[in-house]
């Protein structure tokens, strides 16, 4: 069946972010959202469709079994791993604290401090910068009111090949469990993360940032429904219920945001389905890694496996494109982007390191509940910094959402103190 052009074009057509509408810009067709994305999904196939059919290949022919040579160790690890799956892994971390006994509650505490101070000041710097380069002009001058940052793709790649490079030297220099899971499942992953990341970023040219925030707390929604999919995960009533209230919470924020008529913060068509992209990849990657676990491996593994496909993905459809060099070179005409560029790449490798030892410490509801301080602080740091408006209204459906937040880590933490008593270990938890 012929696709509905008609349907497509005027989907286009609403995609067009705010700023193609200023007569003073030149119209293209790379400067609607829905062809850049079609675009970076191309350049992503030509690399993962040839890689898909290889390892098709090496399986139908048994390579296994019958190769050799100089090639043989890495196409091993590449496609088959060691096929070691473990139901609990041995390396593991459980998700409550692993200080020695011997630690003071004092030191416990300003090691807590510590965690939470390196997570607010990382993914704080990281929200503000963010929000900066992609809503903000460079060069602005007063004869000129300068040049956005339109490629989103070369921010993802930025922050990709900084997170490689930290996880592997990491890994290098800390003991790790032998690796078993086939290097190709984490493309799976990594593209989704990269696809994510891009929306993020992406959904900046369409809403305010304080939108984005409470729709990425909004996530569980989405996430619980992957579980149902794909880890076929059951949930108690009261998880329910807190979704219910995060919906309820985020669709007073939006129709309250709606009720403004400032460009700078109005939640437009565009923008809703970016989130909606965002949250529907985030979901899909959250729930694929936590089935690799399966797998005998680290989170440094993990990160150095997911990030090592991103920067392939990326860097090869920048290339393609020749997105890299003009990156490249309005990072040049404006040190400033550059400057902002490599502090997002250093506030985001940070922050991963700054979460796998706080969860590995100190437990998952801790890191929770330092997480959700962030968001409120990083809407209210917004709000003064870039001086988004928001009612009464607003304040209700925010806090609405963070109410539900706190309650969602309470009840989980007495689920976990019931059950800790029969079972030995209990599995990291996601909130």
């Amino acid at each position: 069946m012929e696709p509905p052009w008609s349907a497509l074009l005027a989907l286009a057509l609403l995609a067009a972010p705010a700023w193609a509408e200023d007569p003073s810009l030149e119209e293209h067709w790379s400067d609607f959202w829905v062809v850049r994305f079609v675009i970076n999904l191309a350049g992503y196939a030509t690399i993962l469709l040839p890689g898909y059919l290889l390892v098709k290949y090496f399986k139908r022919t048994n390579y296994l079994e019958r190769g050799r040579g100089f090639c043989f160790p890495v196409i091993s690890i590449c496609v088959f791993g060691h096929e070691v799956k473990n139901g609990q892994p041995e390396e593991h971390a459980p998700s409550g604290r692993t200080e020695p006994a011997e630690s003071s509650p004092t030191k416990q505490m300003l090691r807590l401090l510590a965690c939470a101070l390196g997570l607010q000041v990382s993914y704080l710097t990281w929200g503000v910068l963010q929000e900066r380069v992609m809503t903000r002009t460079y060069g602005k001058t007063d004869s000129g009111p300068g040049v956005k940052f339109r490629d989103s793709q070369f921010l993802v790649f930025m922050n990709r090949i900084l997170a490689v490079t930290v996880a592997a030297v990491c890994c290098a220099m800390t003991k790790q469990p032998r690796h078993g899971a086939p290097m190709y499942k984490y493309s799976f992953a990594s593209l989704s993360n990269i696809l994510s990341s891009w929306c993020q970023y992406e959904a900046l040219k369409f809403i305010s940032f304080p939108t984005q925030v409470l729709a990425k707390a909004s996530k569980v929604i989405p996430v619980m429904l992957m579980g149902k999919l794909v880890s076929h995960k059951s949930y108690e009533y009261w998880e329910y219920l807190t979704a219910v209230l995060i919906s309820l919470g985020v669709s007073v924020f939006l129709l309250s945001s709606g009720q403004e008529h400032r460009t700078s913060t109005v939640t437009t068509f565009s923008g809703v389905v970016i989130l909606a992209g965002y949250i529907l990849f985030d979901s899909f990657t959250s729930n694929w890694q936590d089935a690799l676990f399966t797998y005998k491996m680290s989170p440094l593994q993990m990160m150095f496996g997911v990030n090592l496909f991103s920067c392939l993905f990326t860097v090869g459809s920048l290339l393609e494109q020749g997105a890299l060099f003009q990156s490249l070179a309005f990072m040049t005409q404006h040190p400033e982007f550059g400057l902002h560029a490599a502090l997002l790449s250093v506030c985001s490798a940070c922050g991963q390191l700054f979460i796998f030892y706080t969860i590995r410490h100190f437990g998952a509801a801790a890191f929770t509940i330092i997480m959700t301080l962030r968001q409120a602080l990083a809407i209210l740091l917004s709000c003064l910094l870039y001086g988004h408006a928001i009612t009464l209204l607003g304040v209700l459906g925010v806090a609405t959402v963070f109410l539900a937040l706190f309650l969602r880590v309470y009840a989980r933490t007495r689920v976990r103190a019931k059950k800790r008593p029969v079972q030995g270990e209990p599995a990291v938890q996601r909130v």
